[in-house]
């Protein structure tokens, strides 16, 4: 039996079993076609209180949950990943604009995430701390109730389920808002998956929606943790909107990732890994390779390596033809693509390879003779734009890769990994791949960046996931009731 029922989800939206959304139906839609594939429940304010206060309730018998039932929801889940791949991959392919090998990337990761989230229902969450009082003293971690999750469009599946998995793992209820644009493959299908594995009711809610559900989640009082990927200047919203309830959240936001191409890189690998880095889901990654920073010797002859790959890979509708890049998600992100591409031509960049689209298809891009002021290095395209700049010396690529809001993910290319390294150390950033492009992400590693590109949290790893998704308590016991002199 299919996964994804049209009959299950069609005009509704899960919230301890499946009702109507107050808020009507919306529209789901291929990119690269925009024919109407499907309709979801669109949540409005209050779907998303009546789903906290539900999920409140029902967390505190799950926190009580042994963790070997708990672990067994995990796994169960993991295995449903791995038995309905082809299925949610078709609905990634047909709603997220995914070539398939994106596809399978994103519900192998789902599966690992829930497997690795299984490994934190007995993971230690405290320590025996000393004391100067005659008491056995401890600092233990606790679930913190009810996890709000908002995730984006682009990487749906996995953006989600980083969050969710452990987050119920460690004996929370989460709350998850999906990007309307994405909301089965980065919504339901999770909510079917928990479901089929067996996760009690109320622990799970799913609710697509528009800003006004995303800012009930944020300030909803049963509400205690924020998880939340997108943009900066939503997350600076959401961060400020969650300081004003007391109440943490972890950002994790945009990006203008340097490519660092040294001077003893090796040419073609070199342009192999920058055009997989910002051509890769039509460069609609938060650690998308947004700025290749390439020594001066090699600097002409790697701008037309890379724009000989960009003119070669094809482009077009992924669930009809073998193709390298989809669709752009929507007009409103590709206009604001091409905007900068034409801006920055127009301000002396030179074109040498596509800023040239078909409906929804964009042609990856390639800008030569850029300045740190072109529009299409200096912001963030999210698009597949690949804007090279040289570089004369290692105090000047520190420079150019140190100088942006931004502080996400950061590659560099060199034979000598040694002086790649001390490199490294001099630019912040969150995340440094040496000989590889900025475009990574496993479940058992800490992700996340610094400055403009979010709080600094971590997702991934039992230490971070274990931080993000529980507080700490102080406890201490003794046999016998102190002596005060009152």
């Amino acid at each position: 039996m299919p996964l994804l029922d049209t009959g299950i989800w069609h005009g509704t939206l899960y919230s301890d079993g499946w009702v109507e959304a107050a808020g009507g139906t919306a529209a789901v839609r291929s990119p690269a076609t925009r024919e109407e594939i499907g309709r979801v429940g669109v949540a409005d304010p209050g779907d998303v209180a009546r789903a906290c206060a539900r999920a409140a309730a029902a967390q505190r018998d799950w926190a009580a949950t042994s963790y070997p039932e708990r672990a067994a929801v995990l796994r169960r889940a993991g295995a449903l990943w791995e038995q309905h791949a082809a299925e949610v991959g078709d609905w990634l392919v047909r709603e997220a604009g995914s070539i398939p090998p994106k596809a399978d990337v994103e519900t192998a990761t789902a599966a690992q995430e829930c497997y690795e989230a299984a490994s934190l229902a007995s993971h230690p969450l405290g320590e025996i701390i000393p004391s100067a009082q005659p008491r056995l003293s401890l600092a233990r971690r606790l679930p913190v109730g009810v996890v709000g999750v908002i995730a984006p469009f682009n990487f749906p599946l996995i953006l989600a389920i980083r969050s969710v998995a452990p987050a119920l793992a460690l004996g929370n209820a989460v709350v998850l808002k999906p990007d309307a644009r994405t909301a089965v493959c980065g919504g339901l299908a999770i909510a079917r998956i928990f479901e089929e594995a067996g996760l009690p009711e109320g622990l799970l809610h799913v609710l697509p929606g528009g800003v006004e559900a995303g800012e009930a989640l944020v300030t909803d009082p049963h509400v205690r943790v924020i998880s939340f990927t997108g943009s900066t200047a939503a997350g600076r919203r959401v961060g400020a909107a969650a300081a004003r309830h007391l109440k943490r959240a972890h950002l994790e936001l945009g990006g203008n990732s340097a490519l660092v191409v040294l001077d003893d890189a090796d040419l073609d690998l070199a342009a192999s890994a920058g055009a997989w880095g910002s051509f890769l889901h039509q460069g609609q990654i938060c650690m998308t390779t947004g700025r290749h920073l390439v020594h001066e010797s090699l600097a002409e002859r790697y701008v037309a390596a890379l724009a000989a790959k960009a003119d070669h890979l094809p482009v077009g509708d992924p669930a009809k033809e073998q193709v390298a890049l989809g669709p752009i998600i929507d007009e409103g992100q590709r206009d604001k693509i091409h905007t900068l591409v034409t801006a920055s031509v127009e301000a002396g960049a030179r074109l040498a390879a596509g800023g040239t689209y078909d409906g929804l298809f964009y042609r990856p891009t390639v800008l030569a003779d850029v300045t740190p002021d072109t529009p299409a290095y200096a912001q963030e395209v999210f698009g597949p734009v690949a804007p090279v700049l040289p570089f004369t010396d290692l105090d000047e690529a520190v420079a150019l890769a140190g100088g942006t809001e931004y502080g996400l993910s950061l590659g560099i290319l060199s034979r000598d990994v040694m002086r790649a390294m001390a490199l490294a150390e001099r630019i912040p950033s969150g995340i440094v791949h040496i000989n590889d492009q900025t475009v990574s992400d496993e479940a058992v590693a800490p992700f996340g960046g610094v400055g403009a590109s979010g709080t600094g949290s971590r997702f991934g790893g039992a230490a971070a996931n274990v931080e993000a998704f529980t507080e700490t308590q102080w406890l201490t016991v003794q046999g016998d009731i102190t002596r005060y002199p009152f």
